[in-house]
């Protein structure tokens, strides 16, 4: 079985759905309850709370932090006592739960999600699937097998105009795609604030674990992920090699990832994904560019919107001419003439968007658990882009190419 395949299976029968298949689906839910715990309630797992909170017949039993404050918080959001642990062995010992979601830190999530897929309950897992290659590869294992659900957390495969724009691009609306450029630039510290005092930084570490890289895959891990998905998807592949380069430019803050990263994904038939991030400009956002032969989409959070390459090729000069632009006199070679960014509106692509990609996810992930269906972000689309992560963040610290290893057969 190749990787095209193997990346297919179960997510291909979600996306043959249409964009009406995830909506469909929560219309069928039942009023049985399903009791929801949460490791790591942190920000993004307070999200993930959030955003269940509109899911109907969902209840948040019980939490699991090391970090007390967080349990006033999330009583204060769901509007209820919730039950607490520090362990989160004790809320997996626990009988009342039908559901567990993983959002702990990059380092633990290995940890967290193998332990909670032994109880044989469904599992949501934040993304990146595994910190290192070998824990992602210890949950592909545990999560493929036979009566497991897993789905992880790459909310933008839930995105309506995501998946309309994936979708244009693989009817070949753009002709063949041969490179992803992808974008997520931001104007601050990525750091999050630590109440004082903090005796020995360990408030620190604990809030603050992105910055460092015994828990943290950095901005190509924490946030590059998402595109290596989309890329992954556009290609019908993953990558088979991956180089880069990253450093500490502007926040010379204590911190031990870097506050800007670039790597270049190689992909199979020569195509590729360019990822950029930068901490200290927020020129081009999170933004991601499909490039094929025939046209270009640009798809952003919000939206997407295709560009089309002029049907009729420039001429070139002939041999020995001479061209005088500007005062300079040039070879035949020179012309500005289609060489200037294209600044027309494009054709955004109309799709209603009703709801966060998130919560669309989540109830997504419940609607599974219900009909027991395999979810669209399943184990092998987690895989896919955490192993990518995984090495690419070990490619730029190093400055060197690494070999990406295929999906486990």
């Amino acid at each position: 079985m190749n990787r095209r395949e193997l990346l297919g299976g179960a997510s291909a029968a979600w996306f043959a759905m249409g964009l009406e298949g995830v909506r469909g689906l929560a219309e069928t839910a039942t009023a049985d309850e399903l009791r929801v715990g949460v490791i790591g309630p942190g920000s993004r797992g307070q999200e993930l709370i959030l955003q269940l909170l509109h899911v109907p017949g969902v209840r948040i039993a019980a939490i699991c932090d090391i970090y007390e404050p967080r349990y006033a918080q999330v009583n204060r959001l769901v509007g209820a006592e919730v039950a607490t642990t520090k362990d989160y062995r004790d809320l997996l010992d626990r009988k009342d739960l039908d559901v567990i979601y993983v959002a702990t830190p990059l380092a633990h999530h290995a940890e967290h999600v193998l332990a909670a897929l032994k109880t044989g309950r469904p599992v949501y897992g934040e993304k990146a699937m595994g910190f290192t290659p070998e824990q992602c590869r210890e949950i592909y294992a545990a999560a493929t097998k036979p009566g497991t659900l897993f789905q992880i957390g790459h909310q933008y495969r839930y995105a309506p105009w995501v998946r309309a724009a994936v979708e244009q691009v693989k009817k070949g609306k753009i002709g063949e795609p041969t490179h992803v450029y992808a974008y997520w630039h931001r104007n601050n510290d990525w750091r999050r604030q630590v109440p004082s005092p903090d005796p020995g930084g360990k408030l620190e570490h604990l809030i603050n674990w992105r910055l460092y890289r015994e828990t943290s895959g950095g901005l190509l891990t924490e946030l590059g992920s998402h595109h290596i998905d989309i890329a992954n998807w556009v290609f019908d592949a993953i990558p088979e090699r991956a180089t880069g380069m990253t450093s500490i430019v502007r926040f010379h803050d204590g911190r031990t990832v870097g506050d800007n990263v670039q790597a270049v994904f190689s992909y199979p038939g020569g195509r590729r994904l360019m990822f950029s991030s930068l901490t200290d400009n927020a020129k081009m956002g999170n933004e991601l560019w499909i490039y094929g032969t025939e046209g270009s989409v640009a798809i952003t959070i919000e939206d997407a919107t295709f560009y089309y390459e002029p049907k009729a090729r420039i001429k070139p000069a002939e041999e020995g001419e001479q061209v005088a632009k500007h005062g300079i006199t040039t070879g035949a070679s020179y012309s500005t003439k289609g060489e200037m960014p294209y600044r027309g509106p494009g054709e955004k692509l109309r799709v209603p968007v009703t709801e966060d990609p998130t919560l669309t996810a989540c109830r997504a992930f419940i609607e599974c658990v219900r009909t027991k269906r395999q979810p669209l972000a399943d184990a092998r689309v987690g895989y896919g882009s955490a192993i990518a992560a995984a090495i690419a963040n070990r490619a730029v610290y190093e400055e060197q190419g690494i070999r990406v290893p295929a999906l486990p057969a």
